[in-house]
């Protein structure tokens, strides 16, 4: 349901082989950058930027992210602590929590989920391509 649309376009961009997991149980502390598809299942204590317009974050139900989260594309099943902004797709499945600003173009939620802060929607100019979000500086 929320997946097939993610697995469609990871076919048609020839992306699904550049799929990496963050396996249960894994922490990590400080800022995360990828591109292609992003899964996580353990927890991440810093802000995660995807950092192509193809970006795709998925975070299960066991995952948990405290920190900003700016993707093109993003499913949410876990815990969010911290704004999301999502430059093209939002999914929000059922057990999803999110305790911070919500920002996205297009918005698909299933019930359960729990959005604790503002939902904006941006709309860009029909005739451009939206951007991301300005990506992290670099590191020191």
């Amino acid at each position: 349901m929320l997946n097939r649309n993610r697995r469609q376009e990871a076919k048609l961009s020839g992306r699904a082989h550049e799929t990496s997991l963050i396996a249960e149980g894994t922490l990590i502390c400080g800022d995360l950058r990828f591109t292609g598809a992003l899964h996580l299942d353990g927890r991440i204590e810093g802000s995660i930027v995807g950092e192509s317009e193809h970006a795709i974050f998925t975070l299960s139900e066991h995952g948990q992210v405290k920190g900003e989260i700016r993707v093109a594309h993003a499913v949410i099943n876990g815990r969010v602590d911290g704004n999301v902004f999502a430059a093209t797709r939002l999914e929000l499945a059922a057990q999803a929590c999110i305790t911070g600003d919500v920002h996205y173009r297009s918005l698909e939620m299933t019930a359960g989920e729990e959005v604790n802060g503002r939902m904006t929607h941006t709309v860009s100019k029909p005739d451009t391509t939206p951007e991301l979000p300005s990506p992290l500086p670099p590191p020191a």
